[in-house]
């Protein structure tokens, strides 16, 4: 059991530890560029096609659910009579 514990530790560590250091490159100024141009688009959708079909989604089930709301409000206002 203890081996175990040992084993596990060493590739843990080694998962960790040995990973060669990478040069990331810094994309924030290009966003910052591209978020901000003035092209008459809303900020919440200069995402792409992406943020466009998540804002459509968003929108259609706000919708639906004021509608579904707005129908459970009703039907509870008028309830059923018992014969």
């Amino acid at each position: 059991m203890y081996r175990h514990m040992i084993a596990l530790r060493q590739v843990a560590r080694r998962s960790i530890c040995s990973s060669a250091p990478r040069q990331v490159e810094n994309k924030v100024p290009q966003k910052q560029k591209h978020f901000q141009e003035d092209n008459g688009m809303p900020v919440h959708l200069k995402g792409g096609s992406a943020d466009a079909l998540l804002y459509r989604t968003t929108m259609a089930l706000t919708v639906l659910g004021a509608g579904y709301v707005v129908y459970e409000l009703v039907k509870a206002s008028f309830p059923q009579k018992k014969d």
